[in-house]
């Protein structure tokens, strides 16, 4: 039985792996970024089965702590960025937003919220398949209840975060993602804020004023006490920041950042608009290439043996050279 009090740690002894479960050698422990799990940390894991999620595959105790087992990614869409600072190629970018999309979809279906989505917990295997790591900010939604508002990264963080708003929802990960994909188009983050109010003034530069219900937030909380609401000079919005961007590129930003939570679309919806036509069309194509392999070998491997001949069908369907034998054949 796992105690709940017990604090959670990213900390593991790799030799020790084979001895603790001889089942898992070849599984490798992809640290886990938070500083402390709660059994319900955990039951977010085992529950939360999808492709572009990282796999939790085992829990254990060792010297009074923790340590929970992934399974491997060969390593981040930080990394990516790294060695792409001018921006990452367009192919790229559709298929990491649409994994993570696919990842986010199915974690706000089962009333799960990330709450900290950015590129360090955007995991690549090296198939390029993305997982989504680090739920130690994840909460599930429970209409009517308060969250706390000290979660994600700065940089990734929505109006309704920044002022302190207790009653948000799964838009805080569409907003998250939208930063994700900016930064993806340039190599650089979106705004880069150094403090939460400098945050709010990169933001409301780009994208105007805070709504009403935000500027009440902003106002009452102690923690802006003798601060007034970041009013910019001049502004730079989105248009002029990304020039250069495909028009659908520059929409689907615009869908993810909107300082209204309830205007942002659901990624559901993000899925489907026109941003995405090319490459699910390149999907479905990619899924008939390889249904019309799998239907080939399959026809191969039940194809007869020929009575007499010796010759199987091979399994790529390619005509086998009959070898005949002449020993019985006198030399000349």
């Amino acid at each position: 039985m796992l105690d709940p009090c017990m604090p959670w740690t990213d900390s593991f002894l790799l030799p020790y792996l084979p001895r603790v479960f001889p089942l898992l050698k070849r599984d490798v422990i992809f640290p886990l970024l938070a500083a402390c799990f709660t059994l319900d940390t955990s039951l977010f894991f085992w529950q939360l089965k999808h492709p572009n999620l990282v796999n939790l595959i085992e829990v254990f105790r060792r010297k009074r702590k923790m340590h929970l087992v992934f399974e491997y990614c060969d390593h981040t869409l930080l990394n990516e960025l790294e060695r792409n600072p001018n921006g990452v190629a367009d192919g790229v970018i559709k298929s990491v937003l649409w994994q993570t999309l696919q990842a986010l979809n199915f974690c706000h279906k089962h009333n799960c919220i990330h709450r900290d989505v950015k590129p360090e917990n955007i995991l690549i295997t090296k198939q390029g398949i993305i997982k989504i790591c680090d739920f130690g900010f994840a909460r599930i939604l429970i209409p009517g209840d308060a969250y706390t508002d000290y979660v994600a990264t700065r940089w990734y963080r929505a109006p309704e975060l920044l002022v302190g708003d207790t009653q948000y929802g799964s838009s805080v990960d569409v907003w998250a993602t939208g930063c994700v994909f900016a930064e993806l188009l340039t190599g650089q983050p979106l705004w880069p804020g150094k403090s939460d109010v400098d945050q709010l003034y990169l933001i409301i530069r780009t994208l105007g004023k805070l709504i009403p219900r935000h500027q009440s937030i902003f106002k009452s909380n102690q923690f802006f006490h003798g601060i007034s609401i970041p009013e910019p000079e001049d502004m730079e919005t989105l248009e002029e920041k990304f020039s250069d961007a495909h028009p659908l590129a520059l929409n689907f930003m615009k869908e993810c950042l909107k300082m209204n939570p309830d205007d942002r679309l659901t990624c559901a919806q993000l899925l489907e608009i026109p941003y995405f036509d090319s490459f699910r069309e390149d999907q479905i194509k990619r899924k008939a290439r390889n249904a019309g392999r799998n239907r080939r070998r399959q026809q191969n491997q039940l194809l007869p043996l020929i009575p007499g001949s010796h010759i199987s069908p091979t399994p790529d369907g390619r005509k086998q050279v009959l070898q005949l034998k002449f020993d019985h054949l006198p030399n000349i």
